[in-house]
């Protein structure tokens, strides 16, 4: 069900953050994805802190990203990490290039 669950939020052109309320890396994420101008309804926030299937999705993250923790970011159906990776991919000029690659930004 988990598994089923993120396959069916990532899709090729938005930007989906698996994230917890409360962690800081992805309060980072967010910041820096709100540098961006990005069309209306392709940003998500899935928090997953309170689902009863959180521990099997974030075995699914570790099979299909190779890492459990969060923030899990998916641009399209590509993860790129968690909230350090986002950032340094901002840093580098990159994350927006990833963006207008799927046709997210306004």
């Amino acid at each position: 069900m988990a598994q089923q669950f993120v396959q069916t939020k990532i899709k090729g052109d938005k930007v989906v953050l698996f994230i917890k309320p409360t962690c800081s890396y992805c309060t980072m994420a967010r910041e820096v994805l709100s540098k961006y101008k990005l069309k209306p309804g392709h940003l998500e926030f899935v928090d997953i802190s309170g689902r009863s299937d959180m521990g099997s999705m974030q075995d699914y993250f570790l099979e299909l990203t190779g890492a459990r923790t969060v923030p899990r970011v998916f641009i399209g159906e590509e993860c790129v990490g968690g909230g350090s990776d986002v950032e340094a991919l901002h840093k580098s000029g990159k994350l927006e290039r990833m963006l207008q690659s799927i046709g997210a930004l306004q």
